[in-house]
């Protein structure tokens, strides 16, 4: 088995699935104006980006098992080239569409989309359980530098429309069309490497053993908190650039994602070994640190200066850093017979929690002010603080953390 090979296609998907992301805010603009449609319906093609991203993650949770993870890894990277290609095939109208579906070109953007959106999912729906599978005895580490390449795909895509922009005047078909080339790169190595079987299955854990662990009461809790981690990782930074424009309008609030990104980046690729050594320890100071970071930005007026500006989101950018691929961790570690339905149950567990905050937060803005909106979501930080501090204590009465270890069997 090609471990560093399947790790390395793994971290490629992922920055795919990251920059479909980042190069789609950069083209809503000119694409809605070249079909004529209002930023309302842009939002609505737009939209599958979560909806179907968490229905693939879930049928990949059920499904990698039984048609195995290079099936499923394969199918994601084709996803892209269909996706993409029914956009770029898509006909332009010729005057304004009044719904998406009365026009074949606005349909095919959505379809177009829609499959995209399946193929990040199944992206994320493979790719966790075969970094626990090839990295079993140090998942949390090993899944944390597999998700800095989440951040390194964001400013990947960015700086590449930026620069594509500035010194090409490129148009949004082209750069829509970059997601190709790591969707090809890893298309090749996928079918050109041996996949392993799950943990799960290695170890001969029936699927009734696996559905069993979804009713474990730490898992639940796990589940509830993961509600709450995503919200506060990725809520914020949907709305970092429009919050950030009103509060220093001398910088591109888009540098503020950007670097909030890049210190992500750096954390998790050199840091992980702190979350494998204390995941849960981690997740507790990760709460402080995103709670406070989140409500000293929500307290800045406007005109502030970009230094305390930048300190602020240093200290969100810090916090949230370890959130989503120490979840999964510790998911992997603490119930590795729930295999990659438990690991897809919490990855899209995260992605509807998305979903469900960034409604809330814009309401909160258009009623409050940003401000209002950032300290509203710091208040999860203080819950998911009492939450990790009491599993910590938790922990530590049974003699602290360790990850529980499954051995291969035969049947």
């Amino acid at each position: 088995m090609q471990r560093q090979r399947l790790f390395v296609a793994s971290c490629v998907s992922l920055v795919t699935t990251s920059m479909v992301f980042a190069i789609r805010g950069d083209v809503a603009g000119p694409m809605s104006s070249a079909f004529q449609i209002t930023n309302e319906q842009m939002g609505l093609i737009f939209s599958p980006a979560f909806w179907a991203f968490t229905i693939a993650i879930f049928i990949s949770g059920a499904l990698v098992d039984m048609v195995g993870m290079r099936a499923l890894h394969v199918l994601s990277a084709i996803g892209y080239f269909v996706g993409i290609g029914l956009v770029l095939m898509a006909p332009h109208p010729t005057a304004p569409v009044g719904h998406i579906f009365e026009h074949t070109g606005t349909t095919l953007l959505y379809a177009g989309f829609f499959v995209m959106g399946l193929s990040q999912g199944l992206v994320e729906g493979v790719i966790n359980p075969l970094v626990a599978t090839i990295y079993s005895d140090q998942k949390t580490k090993h899944l944390n530098m597999l998700h800095a390449w989440w951040p390194g795909g964001l400013v990947i895509g960015g700086l590449l429309a930026v620069a594509m922009t500035q010194m090409m005047n490129a148009s949004w078909q082209l750069k829509l069309g970059t997601i190709l080339v790591p969707a090809a790169i890893y298309l090749i190595m996928a079918l050109t490497m041996e996949y392993p079987p799950t943990e799960r299955v290695a170890s001969n854990v029936s699927t009734g053993e696996m559905w069993g662990e979804t009713a474990k009461p730490l898992f639940l809790l796990l589940f509830i908190c993961m509600w709450m981690t995503a919200a506060a990782e990725l809520g914020p930074d949907q709305w970092f650039p429009t919050v950030m424009n009103g509060l220093v309008p001398q910088l591109q609030g888009v540098l503020f994602l950007v670097y909030t990104a890049g210190l992500m980046f750096l954390l998790r690729t050199f840091g992980s070994g702190i979350a494998h050594r204390n995941p849960i320890g981690t997740l507790f100071v990760c709460s402080i640190l995103t709670g406070l970071g989140l409500y000293w930005l929500g307290s800045l007026q406007p005109g502030t200066s970009a230094v305390v500006a930048f300190a602020a989101a240093t200290l969100f950018g810090v916090g949230k850093s370890y959130f989503w691929p120490t979840m999964i961790g510790v998911t992997a570690e603490q119930f590795p017979r729930g295999g990659a339905l438990l690991i897809s149950l919490m990855g899209g567990a995260g992605m509807l929690s998305v979903a469900v905050a960034l409604p809330i937060m814009g309401a909160r803005i258009d009623q409050y002010g940003p401000g209002a909106a950032l300290q509203l979501v710091a208040g999860l930080g203080a819950i998911l603080t009492v939450v990790f501090g009491a599993m910590y204590m938790f922990f530590k009465a049974r003699g602290g953390y360790r990850a529980v270890q499954l051995t291969t069997r035969r049947a």
